[in-house]
């Protein structure tokens, strides 16, 4: 089970203070990721949430202000759950195309788990739009950064830009909604070579 990440600009401040208070917390998450994912924003309810997370309704409103604010909570905590996946199948040092193809893996995993991530954080564009742009601007700024440590080693070619992290992300979101969410008629690690040829030859240094 993951643990509760710090609250993001704008999230509640009610953070909980005992580990008692934190598995309330967790189990609400759950439950409000699952409400959100079948039903979307607008016909989810506190008491669905409530009752799929066997916790009384003042409970919510110890952590929540409202159906808004939970939700806001929900997307920095999935957002969150992404990079910490990612982040521990990158716990060795890896090889600059190893770690692209990894760290994709370890994505189509985690989409195929966890499913209702994708209609969650489509809705948060309207919902929520702050929280929908720090998703994909964190991410960018994480791809951005494998990307210049992969031009100091010598394997990608020079030059690269913002632009470039934005478009492997973009990549990426659309293979894990092909092979994740529509299908799983490919494996991940089949998917994930497959893009990491594409960016062999797209940003490999001798293609410069």
């Amino acid at each position: 089970m993951s643990t509760v990440p710090a609250p993001a600009d704008g999230a509640s401040g009610k953070t909980p203070r005992t580990e008692r208070g934190r598995r309330t917390l967790r189990k609400l998450l759950d439950a409000a990721a699952i409400e959100f994912g079948e039903k979307g924003f607008h016909e989810a309810s506190v008491t669905g949430i409530t009752g799929r997370a066997g916790t009384a309704l003042g409970t919510f409103y110890t952590y929540f202000d409202s159906k808004d604010e939970l939700f806001r909570a929900l997307v920095n905590d999935l957002s969150d759950r992404v990079r910490t996946t990612v982040g521990q199948a990158l716990g060795q040092p890896l090889a600059p195309f190893d770690t692209e193809e990894v760290a994709l893996t370890a994505f189509l995993r985690f989409a195929r788990e966890h499913k209702e991530v994708y209609r969650i954080i489509d809705e948060a564009e309207f919902v929520d739009p702050g929280s929908y742009r720090h998703h994909y601007e964190s991410t960018a700024a994480r791809i951005l950064d494998r990307l210049r440590r992969g031009e100091e080693s010598g394997a990608f070619r020079s030059g690269l830009e913002e632009a470039h992290a934005w478009a492997i992300m973009g990549m990426n979101v659309f293979l894990g909604l092909r092979y994740s969410i529509w299908s799983e008629d490919s494996s991940a690690e089949e998917v994930a070579a497959i893009a990491r040829s594409f960016l062999e030859r797209g940003i490999g240094k001798d293609q410069a």
